[in-house]
């Protein structure tokens, strides 16, 4: 117990769908009228879970429900989930800048939030000013401040304009500053959402240096939200899955991921009613080595697809794939004709499975283009894009230049001679 920094119990918090409050006066006297009596909040039995694809029938939301984990002392938590799973809801509980509705949180030590773009910053005051006063927030003397200050302003790289109004910064600025004072004014816990997406790839490359520093060498606590599971792969001990407001996962990390994916809407699978007159494809599903749409760099992927043929002894059928990228450009390219191999030969469904021993895309989102014709007349029977999945690289050691987005698109295995 004595290893425990941070303690969630039985943490909830509710909301009125499109009013600040309870809403209505009656609302109010009712949870005083209970409250004087010393008997629970009536408005705690209602409301809906936290699902925002679908139309509820109650005023009444929670954001989360019934949270309970714990966090070491020099652990790093990832907490990882779909838009309005409830992330940032939980961290604001958290640093406290909003109170659970039930349950509570126990701390040892101070907490440093870096949760949106100029959180805590006065837009009138220089960067320096707003470093003192961050400083002050997190109870630090003057004294302190000033001894950490020179290192904070070079981190930041905003040496020029530390002197310079906030309120003349670019939102990567803003978050450069910000990330700073929150690292380097020694908090015992540091939260942080997902405004690193927000600087570029260097300070990103710095920002996750520098959060592996505090956690392993200084013993710190981090809490770290992101999308970037490649991020979460290489800092995160365990991570947190958040699914509509309640915990679907604690894991280790990998496991973690793994089990994200698998609650994600599913497009593995494509399915397409067959052709009375011609060949076409009727079905294409993926099979990623991390389950659902996730893929992890140069592990098995396979790829099976259903083929209806409307005769027998079809010759000259062109059957290709590609995989591209998220700016639609090819990035591998695969064929196969009736010329060289017999194939769908069989009239209705024909299968067929590709096969990558090792598939080596870079981290990113892809997804397949599909072509099927007649090699010898050149009359194309069908074209189109299905099977969206991501590429990250886990369980990897991070690079000296960092993992960056559409940098490189294929990685192959040769031999070198000399």
């Amino acid at each position: 117990m004595t290893d425990i920094i941070l303690k969630a119990e039985n943490i909830s918090k509710q909301y009125r769908l499109g009013l600040v409050g309870t809403g209505t006066i009656s609302h109010d006297l009712n949870r005083w009228w209970y409250r004087i009596r010393g008997k629970e909040d009536p408005y705690l039995k209602v409301g809906e879970s936290n699902d925002r694809s679908t139309k509820g029938n109650s005023d009444y939301v929670w954001a989360l429900q019934d949270i309970n984990f714990e966090v070491k002392r020099g652990e790093v938590l990832g907490i990882i989930g779909k838009n309005g799973a409830g992330k940032s809801t939980l961290l604001k509980i958290l640093s406290k800048v909003t109170s659970p509705t039930t349950g509570v949180i126990k701390t040892r030590g101070r907490i440093a939030s870096l949760l949106e773009v100029g959180t805590g910053f006065h837009g009138e005051m220089t960067g320096r000013e707003n470093i003192y006063l961050n400083g002050a927030i997190l109870g630090m003397t003057k004294k302190e401040v000033s001894s950490k200050i020179e290192e904070i302003i070079e981190f930041s790289g905003c040496q020029r304009y530390i002197d310079t109004p906030v309120k003349r910064y670019s939102s990567g600025m803003t978050v450069r500053l910000a990330f700073a004072v929150a690292a380097f004014l020694e908090p015992e816990i540091l939260v942080i959402d997902e405004v690193l997406a927000v600087g570029d790839a260097e300070f990103q490359k710095k920002a996750i240096g520098k959060m592996q520093d505090i956690s392993k060498g200084e013993g710190r606590t981090v809490l770290f939200v992101s999308h970037d599971l490649s991020a979460i792969s290489v800092l995160a001990n365990r991570t947190v899955v958040l699914a509509n407001g309640r915990i679907a996962a604690i894991e280790e990390t990998s496991k973690a991921i793994s089990y994200y994916s698998s609650l994600q809407t599913s497009q593995k699978i494509f399915k397409k009613e067959p052709r009375q007159t011609a060949p076409s494809v009727t079905r294409v599903e993926i099979t990623a080595s991390e389950g659902g749409t996730l893929h992890a760099n140069g592990e098995a992927f396979k790829i099976d697809f259903e083929i209806n043929m409307p005769e027998d002894n079809y010759q000259n059928l062109a059957f290709s794939f590609q995989i591209l990228n998220n700016l639609n450009k090819a990035v591998t390219f695969t064929y196969a004709f009736d010329l060289d191999t017999p194939l769908c030969r069989k009239k209705g469904i024909n299968k067929i499975r590709y096969v990558f021993n090792k598939l080596r895309l870079y981290k990113g989102n892809y997804h397949l283009r599909i072509h099927l014709a007649n090699s010898k007349t050149r009359e194309k029977f069908q074209e189109f894009d299905c099977c969206n999945f991501q590429v990250e690289m886990l369980n990897q050691k991070e690079p000296e230049w960092g993992w960056q987005n559409n940098v490189c698109q294929y990685i192959e295995e040769g031999e070198w001679k000399i």
